[in-house]
């Protein structure tokens, strides 16, 4: 059984119920939706769609609403500029309009305030690049100095530039609260630059009917200098490489994601690795040689979820993606893993119970991990200590608590008849499930997470069971 989980963009491509269904019989853990395209009725017909299907197929899919977050776009111009190295270029902002052909509007006012003299401008993905002459008024004058076509509405890194936007848009808030409408299972918040910009989102959903869990983005140069402080405050982690690998140097990136990975396990949060994880299969039916070792990397250093995006959302082939990377995670997750979580910093008497059942089906090489979870809490426990051989299966009385499961390694959540008296019934409704549906059978070992009372006490207990 695969343990790596795969996040599978929705677009044009991919949108439709038919296409759903086939992304979910080809590996699909959670389906995201990229709130920087879609429109709200298209966000619900997909939610809907998305829930369908995975009842249909008795399993769970998780669904990931990505926020479009503060970006910093030029204006609209009335045709592409063609620009040369060497030639001047004006940014405007505030409405103000240039009297020189080579100029564009900027939708950030106070780019004028961030920016400094001799700072570098990326515009499209970094594919024109620029450096900043002077600045006066409401006017930028820079440097082209990479050749380009620019045209209208084009994204805007800022190297090192630490800038003023706010951490959630009127957009975004608007696109938050149709989330928690449709009851979404994780919210990523996109340029996370402090901890800050986490509790502030943590507040518009606190309340909510079921609070989805807060992924960070790691995207810029602020957000990696307070990496350590987001990572605590954040429920998860996305490791965004597209915009991460324009706002630091290309050749820090597999340091930072490195050293994310590394974090997450040590202070037990759920991270993803995102973004041009087989990039050239938009076009293409099979992946460069380059992109399976990239892959293999981000399944290897065992990050809980890897990602496509335009593979599966606007490209030609989106369900050989997945199949792609269910294929290679298999493989590499046989031939072992980083074990990075054997630095976890565990301060809780119910992780350090959960480590000892993780070392008990190691040395068994248990056939599962079963843990009877009410919030989830002990199953992610079980995740983060990345058990060599069990899968683990997560015993969940509700829908809700098995959906928010979906993102952790290893976890393969399953809804069973609960009782809170008698746990011993729920474990067995839970073996009886897992053997008709030929997970385990007659003579398997198993090891048991779960309570059981103790005079009128209950306390958690690890127990090891051959099955019957």
């Amino acid at each position: 059984m695969r343990k790596t989980k795969i996040i599978v963009t929705l677009g044009p491509a991919t949108e439709s119920a038919e296409m759903i269904g086939k992304l979910i019989d080809a590996g699909m853990n959670i389906a995201r939706l990229n709130m920087s395209h879609a429109k709200h009725e298209t966000v619900r017909q997909m939610v809907f769609d998305i829930r369908a299907a995975a009842h249909a197929r008795n399993t769970f899919v998780g669904i990931l609403m990505d926020t479009q977050g503060p970006a910093i776009r030029t204006g609209d111009l009335p045709v592409a500029l063609d620009l040369k190295p060497g030639e001047i270029f004006t940014l405007t902002v505030r409405g103000e309009k240039s009297e020189e052909r080579h100029s564009v509007d900027v939708n950030y006012d106070n780019l004028i305030n961030d920016i400094h003299v001799d700072d570098v401008v990326l515009i499209d993905n970094g594919e024109i690049r620029m450096k900043v002459l002077s600045k006066s008024a409401n006017h930028i004058k820079c440097e082209v100095l990479t050749p380009g076509k620019l045209g209208s509405r084009r994204h805007i890194n800022l190297p090192g530039v630490k800038v003023s936007l706010p951490a959630l848009t009127h957009k975004d808030l608007k696109d938050i609260e149709l989330g928690l409408e449709l009851e979404v299972d994780y919210i990523a918040l996109s340029f996370v630059r402090e901890a800050k910009d986490i509790r502030q989102l943590r507040a518009v959903v606190e309340n909510a009917k079921r609070r989805p869990f807060i992924v960070a983005k790691i995207e810029d140069q602020q957000a990696v200098k307070n990496l350590n402080e987001i990572i605590q405050e954040a429920d998860g982690i996305m490791v965004a490489r597209g915009d991460l690998g324009i706002e630091c140097p290309y050749e820090e990136l597999p340091i930072i994601q490195r050293r994310t990975v590394k974090t997450c396990l040590r202070l037990g949060k759920p991270v993803i690795v995102a973004t041009h994880m087989l990039e050239s299969m938009i076009n293409n039916p099979v992946p460069t040689r380059a992109e399976i070792t990239d892959v293999a990397n981000a399944v290897f250093e065992q990050a809980d979820a890897i990602m496509l995006s335009g593979e599966s959302s606007v490209g030609r082939y989106p369900v050989a993606c997945v199949e792609v990377l269910n294929r290679i995670a298999q493989r590499i997750e046989r031939s072992g893993g980083a074990n990075y979580h054997e630095r976890a910093e565990l301060t809780k008497p119910g992780q350090k119970l959960v480590k000892s059942a993780v070392v008990m089906a190691d040395e068994l090489r248990a056939e599962a991990i079963l843990v009877v979870t009410i919030r989830g809490h002990m199953a992610r426990h079980a995740s983060w200590m990345r058990p060599r051989y069990s899968p683990i299966f997560a015993l969940c009385e509700t829908e809700d608590i098995a959906e928010t499961l979906t993102l952790a390694w290893g976890i393969t959540p399953l809804v069973v008849p609960f009782s809170h008296k008698n746990p011993e019934e729920t474990i067995s409704c839970g073996i009886a499930a897992l053997k008709e549906k030929g997970f385990l059978a007659k003579g398997n070992m198993a090891v048991v997470v779960t309570s059981m009372a103790i005079g009128e006490e209950m306390v958690e207990v690890v127990q090891m069971r051959k099955i019957l």
